[in-house]
């Protein structure tokens, strides 16, 4: 099947999938007595019908973006990451700790610190995924669910305990969220009175550096090589257990560069929910765009 026809086929498959998806959609309107194509109407121009609702579409699309880059990275290398989600909770965590424990920095170190901050949490958490993969042979997907139920407990306990907001306790009304983040440690928004934010611009480079790492480095040729069949790999000479680490270290590290930048130019406060299942709707993301950057 050459290039062409490849093209041909993925974009049939995604259009009917589209559309199976909105057959199944008309059967359940229809079954509760709705207007199918008013409700369609709604849900396919609405959003279109003013600034706001085109930026909020955007606004969502930065963290998925970001999410499905990391899971393209470990799918293509033979490890399936389905812990985005807790990922993306710990890196929420450590972006919040290190803007709230630093406000006297400047807005031009504080920024990257604490997206670093981010990564650095996504990548721990999902690198034990790939350690005892690599290492133990556990199953990844497994540990990577068990590792999310562990992620949101922990994110929970944190936001209800030690890094509360102390007004929450003063006016009692306990709800779970830290304290508001440092302005210094806000991304500055594009559109006046969105929520359009800079870290659209990190989510177009990271797609850069994705498809120059997979496609044009000799680590992302072995990564792909060693997720496409692992035996040849390890035969030519490739260190496959290696690259599952590095893999689900750098997949995890998109996940929790996705959380910070979610808190840092969106909420600007780490609060409960805050995920809102973006690491599994990555995933969906990552295979339907046939897990490749552009």
């Amino acid at each position: 099947m050459n290039r062409s026809m490849k093209l041909a086929y993925n974009t049939f498959v995604v259009v009917a999938a589209a559309l199976a998806a909105m057959l199944i959609g008309a059967i359940v309107f229809l079954a509760v007595g709705a207007d199918v194509g008013k409700a369609y109407a709604v849900i396919l121009t609405e959003p279109l019908k003013d600034v706001i609702g085109i930026t909020e579409i955007i606004v969502r699309a930065i963290p998925l973006s970001m999410i499905a880059l990391g899971i393209a990275i470990a799918f293509r290398s033979g490890i399936l990451n389905i812990g985005a989600e807790g990922q993306m909770l710990i890196g929420i965590l450590a972006s919040s700790a290190v803007a709230i424990a630093l406000p006297g920095v400047p807005k031009i170190i504080l920024v990257p610190l604490a997206i670093l901050a981010g990564a650095a949490g996504g990548a721990l958490w999902g690198g034990l995924a790939g350690i005892l993969k690599a290492r133990l042979g556990v199953n990844e997907i497994l540990s990577t669910v068990m590792l999310n139920y562990i992620a949101a407990q922990f994110h929970t306990f944190l936001l209800r305990g030690p890094m509360m907001d102390p007004e929450e306790l003063v006016t009692g009304s306990g709800t779970p969220q830290t304290v508001r983040l440092p302005q210094n440690a806000w991304l500055d928004r594009l559109v006046p009175g969105t929520r359009l934010h800079a870290g659209l611009f990190v989510a177009l480079g990271l797609a850069v550096v994705v498809f120059l790492l997979l496609w044009r480095t000799t680590a992302g040729y072995r990564m792909r090589a060693a997720g496409a069949e692992a035996k040849a790999a390890r035969y030519a000479g490739v260190k496959v257990e290696r690259y599952l680490v590095i893999a689900m270290l750098l997949s995890g590290a998109f996940a929790g560069m996705a959380g910070a930048i979610e808190i840092l130019g969106v909420h600007r406060r780490a609060i409960e929910g805050v995920s809102g299942g973006y690491g599994f709707t990555g995933i969906v993301v990552a295979l339907f765009g046939g897990l490749h950057p552009a």
